[in-house]
């Protein structure tokens, strides 16, 4: 007799160990038919770990799996999708040379009677998957043409073509702006409409209260609990998530702002900004802020000599500097940390300790060799500054969360002798643990004299965190908000300074 139940699927005990770390231990999980459930944890609570048992990549030491009630066992990715279970991975599993049919089938090509890949009917039934969803992209086009956004869709469109009834999505919004977001979600509820189970993983609480009816958390490879989103508050979720209260999300210190020691006069690049002016001072966190494309990273990559603008000057300390590349900037005293920490930030391949050093890698080289033990000394000086969890300098960077890959950026830049900090979108996809750390080093940094600049687009952190509010908007300076006007400063008076209403 077939077992009633009133979960799709069920997740008993689950334990995963790897040598040394039990990754998973004994976790629960219940996903009801139509719903979508967010799943949150810091980074390291076992969340990818338990997307891996689900679908089939790793199998438990311990626990079961149930589906529709029926006991299972998954012993490869391929058993998991004969269940109708796919996921959407953050950093995706597309082939960028290959067209967007060839990944929305990959693995599960049509053929013709002739048992040849039927071309002509995968491109007709990826057009219209990808309709379904509100798409117009061509099936003919090479995946890498397409923006992030547009290759969520197909991951998605993907995922369908396999009649998968369970989602589960890792972070698809860490990279989108907030129009690409609204589309992601009308898709995700769509797909709930259409009888899909989704589970919803993320860092964003508006993700959550905006999408689903339950939420879940893990912290320390365990099982926390599960609530109601419209039951449980903002403050005891992060303190179940984080395993104490954070009372104060912005550990803003209280700083006397110093001399003026930064200046942009008039910048300016064809296309991209025009006349942009602001100063800097000792102890200032300085915020940029606005709608994605106003022009915010490419006014700071002008600063840094990475696209060079037009016209204008960059002074520090009363003196113009001439930055023909970033090397320029950083011997100035400039430090830039890039929006995207693993394309632009850091080397994954190689250590911690390798990666703080690499751009003054000539303090510690004399003649033709390098001091490998002065070098460690500094890099572990300088990643136990900002907090880094790992095991030790050796540790490649790709084996850290995406907040500690954050710090160790943060720990590169400060290995130059620089007087101004530059942090691009510095807590993006990080877990709200790794922000309120990540707003401690800017704070400590803005308490020992530096000038901060941060671009956000996080109007919380904005408001939580900055000393001046500059907004842009089209590539030109709206509003600068400073001293009691940002006491009082609310999100909506800075989208009406974004939109110029």
């Amino acid at each position: 007799m077939r077992n009633v139940s009133d979960y799709i699927l069920e997740l008993k005990g689950i334990t995963k160990i790897f040598p040394g770390v039990k990754a998973l231990d004994n976790v629960h999980f219940q996903l009801k038919q139509g719903e979508i459930h967010a799943l949150m944890g810091e980074n390291g609570a076992g969340k990818s770990t338990f997307i891996k048992v689900i679908t089939g990549v790793h199998r438990p030491e311990a626990g079961e799996i149930f589906l529709n009630g029926e006991k299972v066992e998954f012993k490869t990715p391929k058993d998991a999708q004969n269940h109708s279970i796919a996921a959407i991975y953050q950093h995706g599993t597309t082939y960028q040379f290959l067209s967007v049919t060839e990944n929305i089938f990959i693995g599960h090509e049509k053929m013709t009677k002739f048992n040849t890949i039927d071309w002509k009917q995968m491109h007709k039934d990826a057009a219209e998957l990808l309709k379904r969803l509100g798409s117009d992209i061509d099936p003919h086009t090479n995946m890498g043409n397409l923006t992030v956004a547009e290759q969520q869709i197909v991951e998605i469109a993907k995922a369908i073509s396999t009649n998968a009834k369970i989602i589960i999505m890792d972070e698809p919004t860490a990279a989108l702006s907030k129009r690409e977001c609204e589309e992601l979600y009308r898709i995700t509820e769509q797909l709930r409409d259409e009888g899909c189970s989704i589970i919803f993983i993320s860092h964003r609480f508006e993700d959550m209260y905006r999408l689903a009816s339950r939420v879940t958390v893990f912290r320390d490879s365990q099982y926390i609990g599960t609530w109601d989103v419209d039951g449980i508050s903002n403050d005891v979720l992060i303190s179940k998530m984080v395993g104490r209260e954070i009372s104060q999300i912005y550990p803003k210190q209280q700083v006397k702002r110093g001399k003026e020691i930064f200046k942009v006069e008039g910048l300016s690049k064809t296309g991209y900004y025009k006349d942009v002016s602001f100063s800097v001072h000792e102890g200032e966190i300085l915020a940029m802020t606005g709608l994605v494309g106003a022009g915010r990273t490419e006014v700071c990559q002008g600063i840094m000599g990475i696209e060079r603008p037009d016209s204008g000057k960059v002074i520090l300390n009363g003196a113009a500097l001439q930055i023909h590349h970033p090397s320029d900037a950083m011997k100035a005293g400039i430090g830039y940390l890039p929006e995207d920490r693993q394309k632009q930030g850091l080397i994954l391949d190689w250590g911690l300790g390798q990666n703080v050093t690499l751009s003054t890698l000539e303090k510690f080289t004399h003649g033709s060799i390098i001091n490998r033990r002065e070098e460690r000394q500094r890099s572990k000086v300088l990643l136990e500054k900002v907090k880094t969890k790992a095991l030790s300098v050796y540790d490649k960077a790709s084996s850290l969360s995406g907040g500690n890959q954050q710090k160790v950026i943060v720990a590169k830049v400060l290995s130059s002798d620089i007087k101004v900090v530059i942090l691009d979108e510095p807590t993006k996809g990080v877990d709200v643990g790794a922000k309120a750390q990540i707003y401690e080093i800017m704070s400590e940094l803005a308490a020992q004299g530096y000038g901060v600049i941060m671009i956000s687009s996080e109007m919380p952190e904005v408001i939580g965190m900055a000393d001046t509010i500059l907004v842009m908007k089209e590539g030109r300076v709206s509003r600068i908000f400073e001293g009691d006007e940002v006491k009082g400063i609310t999100q909506e008076k800075i989208l009406e300074a974004a939109m110029d209403m």
